[in-house]
């Protein structure tokens, strides 16, 4: 009887152990922000510049980072963003005048002090990857610097102006979320929370 119960016992710490070591281990990107902006509240814009140390915690190296750039979501009419007003019978934006929209530009990155590659994503003007000239190991961390300028729009959502008065969030160029499942970039949605590095 204790023979069965020593193997019964053997038998699920092995288990347990097989199930622990086939999960990979939980990981959490770590990114830090120095931001100085300055707003004209006679254009409605925010000039500014970011420098973010990315730290790739995961266990492997990274050849990119995806950004969101959230404030491209009031570009245009074909943003997911704008897609999702249409489909919610919300008009205001589909009607807006064009001075109403808004957006980020300027944009310039940097790594490390070296000028970077970086592209928009196809369909999604608010979605942008940067490409690293080598990629960052496990334990690594970069610096990244781009200057910006965000025109606010009219408040249709979480962004926005109503004359001077000035709602700021999800405005500045900010890393998507890198765990174990991989990358989450995703664009800006009225419906719909944020997955962020913090």
């Amino acid at each position: 009887m204790a023979t069965s119960k020593h193997a019964l016992s053997f038998f699920i710490t092995a288990f347990s152990l097989s199930c622990l070591c086939a999960q990979e281990a939980y990981f959490q990107q770590e990114v830090g922000y120095i931001i100085d902006a300055r707003l004209d509240d006679e254009a409605h814009a925010l000039r500014g510049q970011v420098a973010i140390a990315y730290q790739n915690n995961a266990p492997h190296a990274l050849d990119s980072l995806w950004f969101h750039l959230w404030p491209n979501a009031y570009r245009d009419r074909q943003t997911a963003f704008a897609r999702q007003q249409e489909r919610m019978n919300k008009s205001h934006f589909f009607f807006a005048e064009d001075s109403e929209l808004g957006g980020i530009d300027s944009l310039d990155f940097s790594v490390d002090g070296n000028p970077a590659r970086w592209a928009l994503h196809p369909e999604h003007p608010d979605i942008a990857v940067l490409l690293l000239s080598e990629p960052l190991p496990a334990g690594g961390q970069v610096r990244i610097h781009t200057p910006f300028r965000l025109q606010l729009p009219r408040n249709f959502s979480r962004l926005g102006r109503e004359g001077q008065a000035y709602q700021f969030t999800q405005w500045y160029p900010k890393p998507a979320v890198y765990d174990k499942r991989g990358w989450h970039p995703m664009p800006y949605l009225d419906m719909g929370e944020f997955y962020s590095e913090f």
